[in-house]
């Protein structure tokens, strides 16, 4: 799982191309030659999905093994180049991040622009390193994860869990939290489902 790119964008009401409020690229996985055609692929296809998506709403392009996910909102529009294997709730919950963060360090500003942004926004290459992993951009995804975790080492049994083969057996006569009833119980249920078990 990768993400490529990540873009904020202004959007034209006129029809004319989007101009680019902040970018921040990650093409080191390109060959040395193909990195300066691949940054450049990258602000054509932008554009054109960022123009082709309609204010509120959101949408997902394939082309090949990667997707581009754009989310307009009422003209400011954030668009992300991630491969194929990157979950899209994830996605978009990234993208929602970004322009979350975009209108609260720079509020109403971009309505202003009127060329591409040059200057370089850190909280932007910061979430491009940081959201590789989608369980970051995706607080159900991590808990998920969590879980799954937790579920592997539930799946362990007791004889598992001891340590250098020591048996069950063994530990319940050493033990002194148990009583002699209890000590007694055991080792008659133990008997009782050794005659019961079926080979």
């Amino acid at each position: 799982m990768k993400i490529t790119a990540l873009l904020v964008l202004k959007c034209m009401p006129e029809g004319a191309d989007p101009i680019i409020l902040a970018n921040a690229c990650d093409v080191s996985h390109f060959g040395f030659f193909q990195r300066s055609s691949v940054r450049e692929f990258i602000v054509f296809v932008s554009r054109t999905v960022a123009k082709r998506t309609p204010p509120g709403q959101r949408q997902s392009v394939q082309h090949e093994e990667y997707k581009v996910h754009s989310y307009n909102r009422n003209g400011l529009c954030v668009i992300g180049f991630m491969d194929d294997h990157y979950p899209v709730r994830s996605a978009f919950s990234l993208l929602n991040q970004v322009i979350d963060e975009y209108q609260k360090n720079f509020g109403e500003s971009w309505r202003t622009a009127q060329a591409d942004s040059t200057e370089p926004w850190p909280y932007l290459d910061n979430a491009l390193t940081k959201y590789q992993d989608p369980a970051e951009a995706d607080k159900l995804l991590k808990i998920q994860r969590e879980l799954d975790e937790t579920k592997i080492i539930l799946h362990q049994t007791i004889d598992s869990v001891l340590a250098r083969g020591e048996k069950l057996d063994s530990l319940v006569e050493k033990s002194s939290d148990l009583s002699a009833a209890s000590q007694m119980f055991y080792s008659q249920a133990k008997k009782t489902n050794q005659c019961c078990s079926i080979l």
